[in-house]
């Protein structure tokens, strides 16, 4: 399964989009619509649709590790809610999730109070994160 225009579009409208580099609230250097600068390619400065590139990009890999950890069938929207989540928050946190094993378990009614755990950045509770959380929750629950 592959996300579709309108999930892209929902992770673009909570990372929003920076043409410069910036440090996120985690910590992290960041451009574009939430891509992680890495010291072997460094960016100081994008176009939009370079940011946009870079999001398919770091999609796909959001995905691979979807289809690597998930071991059940997922519809659609709670494709496109994990994507989010891991786009977000990396395959290393999915990986040692408690989340993981609710879905794994087909435990999907626990699955949004679990994504909630995941609002905090930075030793703060961010407001925002928890926009993108209970969005997430809702999107998953949808289909």
């Amino acid at each position: 399964m592959r996300i579709d225009s309108k999930g892209l579009d929902f992770i673009k409208s909570f990372e929003g989009f920076r043409s410069n580099k910036y440090v996120c609230p985690g910590g992290y250097a960041t451009i574009g619509y939430g891509h992680l600068v890495r010291a072997d390619n460094p960016l100081n400065e994008i176009s939009q649709q370079e940011a946009e590139e870079l999001l398919i990009q770091d999609v796909t890999l959001a995905e691979a590790a979807i289809v690597r950890l998930i071991y059940i069938p997922l519809n659609h929207g709670q494709h496109t809610a994990l994507t989010s989540f891991v786009f977000n928050l990396g395959a290393g946190t999915l990986q040692r999730s408690c989340l993981r094993r609710l879905i794994n378990r087909g435990d999907h009614d626990d699955v949004r109070s679990e994504l909630m755990r995941w609002v905090w950045a930075g030793g703060r509770k961010l407001s925002g994160l928890v926009r993108r959380r209970q969005a997430e929750g809702r999107l998953y629950d949808s289909q």
